[in-house]
């Protein structure tokens, strides 16, 4: 992924994916990006092998 502006400029910016979901950008180092995830413990999330391992994929 590359970015058009400069690398720290895009730190802690955050992105909100309805009312329940934001994602913030902590740290930019070379080639990884770590991010923060909040959102409300009524909202279920896991990796995507566990979904697959219960049978709630995509279909």
């Amino acid at each position: 992924m590359s970015f058009s502006r400069k690398q720290t400029g895009y730190l802690n910016e955050n992105l909100r994916i309805g009312t329940n979901l934001s994602i913030t950008m902590l740290e930019v180092k070379s080639n990884q990006v770590k991010i923060g995830i909040h959102a409300l413990k009524s909202l279920p999330a896991s990796r995507k092998e566990v979904y697959e391992r219960i049978g709630m994929k995509d279909k």
